[in-house]
């Protein structure tokens, strides 16, 4: 994956008459919250693979909507929509739960709800499926440094 960059003018430099410039790259928050978003699709993906599930598709895309992963088992299709948040370190996402601080699963807000089931509407006629289907939602938390993560599945989430 190419990344951008915003760049930061941390100090400027003479040298020999010329202005060098010193520069601290630092990430752009929108694709620091893509990368993020990608590693908690990733580990709901593998996690539901160890559980016996199929992977069917990741990503299916729509202008309307998108679902983050469609995994199979016992002839049903799981619709599964991914919430991530990331930590610095294991000792702080810790704290968060036990606190009950954040919660990956409380951002799955109504204008996400209705994006989702029109994909999901799109993802059954292009599939012809008629068969038992279902939503979860994965809320992951991820310390990224310390390639550690915690994942929780809420099984069969109603839209309304």
């Amino acid at each position: 994956m190419k990344q951008k960059f915003c760049a930061y003018i941390k100090k400027l430099i003479r040298f020999d008459g010329k202005i060098l410039l010193h520069v601290q790259l630092k990430p752009n928050k929108k694709l620091q919250n893509k990368v993020i978003g990608n590693q908690g699709e990733l580990i709901t993906a593998n996690h539901l693979k160890r559980k016996g599930f199929t992977l069917i598709e990741m990503n299916y895309l729509q202008k309307w909507g998108e679902i983050d992963v469609i995994v199979k088992k016992d002839n049903k299709i799981h619709f599964v929509e991914v919430k991530t948040v990331s930590y610095e370190t294991k000792g702080d996402l810790e704290e968060a739960f036990l606190r009950g601080t954040w919660r990956p699963e409380e951002n799955v807000h109504a204008f996400k709800i209705k994006k989702l089931a029109r994909a999901i509407e799109s993802w059954l006629m292009d599939r012809k499926w008629d068969g038992d289907w279902q939503i979860d939602v994965a809320a992951v938390r991820i310390v990224p440094r310390e390639t550690y993560a915690t994942i929780k599945i809420i099984d069969n989430v109603i839209l309304s």
